[in-house]
């Protein structure tokens, strides 16, 4: 804007721009520059002068003033942009503004859930620079998949690969998985990394490391264990070492491929050590602690019997073994697990009672039909007779059977009205017995049963008489044939030692 006023115009009031300046393209509103004498510096509505941009071929500076006395205008404040080669104006863009819908939504598909510090900030601790440490896990994000290699973003400018053979689905770009790093090849700028769990592709010796999973495929056996091969590398994996058991038949692996863990790798020696029972106890590990934390007391699952043993069977309920005790295996007497089960029979149990300090789970498979006891009192009142089967003979009586889950003592006094001195005499196990119900403690699970008490009692001649029996006289005691010892008219026995008395 030009002053077209005839009044001259003072030095100090409208300062000449150097024509000399560079050309400046801004939209902004600047102040007046202050020369000596002025006012002190005020703002630009004090002044009312603006700096504007100034035609393209001219080179004089325009310099807008305002007459005395007349209003002030405000300086209306411009967007501040930016010139393209071609021209145009672009309005340069505000920081603290939201970018639109469209944009925000492609940021977020391209970090893949994954937060922006997660992205930019290293994600291993304890490590310099960022480097990650071997064997370390880490949370990555698959960049690309490009023929067999994965390539994994693992945060700042660490990158990774692995092979997509170790996915049993094929995954997807952006998915985050969980990665292991296994080492950093230096001439690719890389990481080799490896799922949990998962085999590492092997080239060499110099790829084969203590701790790491390969694949093995076992070319043979011997007595001592599996010869195997990891990529035309020789291996051995000791008996041992095969499976949580022992194992009697090693012909049955040989042609199978198995995931073992290096336990020992010597290129010199050219001696490659794996073993196959790590990886099972991992994985082991992994799905008990998976497992107890869903178990609860109460629950009813499904297992395999593993193992039978004197004292119970021990149930696989998916990775925990749970102990199913004899006492629990039904409600009649079993004296061995092998007259209720068989060794990989499928079996529901129900979960009594879980240790978390040891781990130890019991387990009941009676509870899962119907107690007898609960309608025993109806059945076995007292004074009603029964026939029942001896089931056990114990010194102290025989234990009648009168229905699966349900047994009674006949106490050796009430085996017979005569004396009886062993058991066995009277009854033997298996045998059909007539019983009188006594007592019956339904809580105790316990019946008092008696076999006399439906036998007549014997009687003598004179009982049939009418005279009662007498008891028959103690014997005589035998007579004293040498002198009594002892008494007064016997000395102390003093002279001897040469005393008088």
């Amino acid at each position: 804007m030009t002053s077209e006023s005839s009044e001259p115009l003072s030095p100090s009031t409208h300062p000449v721009a150097d024509s000399s300046a560079p050309h400046v393209e801004t939209g902004g509103v600047f102040p007046t520059p202050e020369s000596p004498g002025n006012s002190p510096p005020g703002n630009a509505e004090d002044t009312g002068q603006t700096h504007e941009s100034r035609s393209r071929g001219g080179s004089k500076l325009r310099i807008g003033s305002q007459r005395p006395g007349s209003p002030k205008v405000k300086a209306r404040p411009q967007v501040p942009s930016v010139e393209t080669p071609s021209g145009a104006k672009v309005a340069v863009p505000n920081i603290r503004e939201r970018l639109p819908i469209e944009l925000e939504l492609e940021v977020e598909e391209a970090l893949g859930g994954m937060s922006l510090e997660e992205v930019i900030e290293p994600t291993t601790a304890g490590t310099s620079a960022g480097e990650l440490s071997p064997e370390s896990q880490h949370r990555g994000r698959i960049a690309s998949i490009h023929r067999d290699n994965v390539f994994v973003d693992l945060g700042g400018r660490n990158q990774g690969v692995l092979s997509l053979r170790q996915f049993p689905v094929a995954p997807e770009v952006g998915t985050v998985v969980e990665v292991i790093v296994s080492r950093f090849d230096a001439e690719e700028g890389l990481y080799n990394l490896s799922l949990p769990g998962a085999a590492v592709d092997v080239a060499d010796w110099s790829d084969l490391a203590t701790g790491m999973v390969v694949e093995a495929k076992i070319t043979g056996h011997n007595k001592g264990g599996l010869e195997c091969e990891v990529n035309h590398i020789r291996g051995f994996i000791p008996a041992g070492q095969i499976s949580l058991f022992r194992v009697e038949d090693l012909a049955q692996f040989v042609g199978e491929s198995m995931t073992c863990v290096v336990t020992e790798a010597n290129p010199e020696r050219r001696n490659l050590v794996l073993s196959r029972r790590a990886v099972l106890e991992r994985e082991k590990a992994e799905a008990k602690t998976k497992l107890m934390a869903e178990l609860a007391e109460g629950q009813v699952r499904e297992g395999v019997v593993r193992s039978l043993q004197d004292y119970g069977a021990f149930i696989d309920l998916g990775g925990v073994d749970g102990l199913l005790h004899v006492s629990q295996l039904s409600w009649q007497r079993v004296k061995h697990p092998s007259e209720v089960l068989q060794i990989g029979q499928p079996i529901k149990v129900k979960i009594r009672k879980i240790d978390a300090e040891s781990g130890k789970i019991s387990l009941a498979f009676r509870d899962l039909s119907e107690n007898p006891w609960t309608s025993a009192p109806q059945k076995y009142f007292a004074t009603s007779t029964h026939e029942g089967t001896v089931s056990k003979i114990m010194d102290f009586g025989a234990f009648v059977e009168l229905e699966p889950g349900v047994e009674g003592l006949v106490h050796i006094s009430e085996l017979s009205h005569g004396r009886v001195f062993r058991v066995g005499d009277v009854v033997s196990e298996g045998q059909k017995v007539e019983v009188k119900v006594l007592s019956i403690d339904p809580e105790q699970q316990r019946i008092s049963l008696s076999m006399k008490a439906l036998q007549a009692r014997p009687e003598t001649k004179k009982a049939e008489q009418g005279v009662e029996e007498e008891e028959p006289p103690p014997p005589p005691l035998p007579k004293q044939k040498g002198p009594l010892k002892g008494g007064l008219g016997r000395g102390a026995g003093g002279d001897k030692f040469g005393l008088k008395w």
